[in-house]
């Protein structure tokens, strides 16, 4: 049902910080905002999966709803995961229960919401989109692309049923990393990592972003010299790679850079 990621959204409340931050992050081109119902939204290419910003920036029920899921402050709001055919794909998510919205057909695309009490709630959309609709405009040194998206849950035998039953990626694996159990599902050519938090909660939440490099010195020393706050390169917990975190200028959204040194 799912071929991958199609985009992330990162809600801020100054839009054009943002989007200055990501572009210098991603390594693209930011062009004009586009307003609709209160709600301003830009999309910046990210190799294989986009970061759509978006602020509110006046009335309607679109900015409403996005100040309310601003009222947790600034960070990553949702995962809109690509589908080949959004017919189909909504019957199913009927079928195992996830009690889709309506189809929204915006001529370059259609996309449909899963209901938040069925996904723990998640902010889960499934779109398709035309062919060529999307630009991927890169400039040399931008990040490959994403490699993981982390989800924190407190039960993660819920998250295994939502994830790998229902919305039918696969699970790669189950394991414990200091102390801390992981779940890794594989979305087309990016993953979704689900790991455990001390306490059982009724809500998950989306957290964090790893962002593939090819040379993750080059990437580094980029980034300081455009202005971020960028930790020394380090081994990554995966074997075989090479990490760098971000500290400041992603929006509340804890971000990593990894380099495959080898394959383990």
């Amino acid at each position: 049902m799912i071929l991958g990621l199609d985009h992330v959204v990162v809600a801020t409340f100054e839009l054009e910080a943002a989007v200055a931050s990501y572009a210098a992050l991603l390594g693209c081109d930011a062009g004009a905002p586009i307003v609709d119902d209160g709600v301003a939204t830009i999309v910046l290419p990210g190799g294989n999966v986009a970061v759509e910003l978006k602020a509110p920036v006046g009335g309607g029920e679109g900015a409403d709803r996005l100040r309310a899921a601003l009222g947790d402050g600034e960070g990553l709001k949702s995962l809109v995961f690509a589908v080949s055919d959004i017919e189909t794909a909504h019957r199913r998510a009927g079928r195992v229960g996830l009690d889709p919205g309506p189809i929204a057909d915006r001529g370059d695309l259609q996309s449909f919401r899963l209901a938040d009490a069925k996904t723990s709630g998640l902010r889960l959309f499934l779109v398709e989109r035309a062919a060529g609709a999307v630009a991927q405009q890169r400039k040399p040194g931008a990040v490959a692309g994403l490699d993981h998206v982390v989800i924190q849950s407190g039960d993660l035998e819920r998250a295994a049923a939502l994830f790998g039953a229902r919305l039918g990626l696969d699970m790669r694996l189950d394991r414990e990393v200091m102390g801390r159990r992981l779940l890794f599902f594989r979305c087309g050519d990016s993953v979704v990592e689900v790991a455990q938090t001390p306490v059982a909660e009724a809500r998950d939440r989306l957290w964090g972003l790893s962002w593939r490099v090819e040379n993750i010195d080059a990437a580094r020393q980029r980034l300081e010299s455009a202005g971020f706050d960028v930790s020394d390169a380090r081994a990554g917990a995966k074997p075989g790679t090479r990490v760098v975190s971000i500290r400041n200028r992603t929006g509340n959204v804890p971000t990593i850079l990894i380099e495959r040194v080898s394959r383990v």
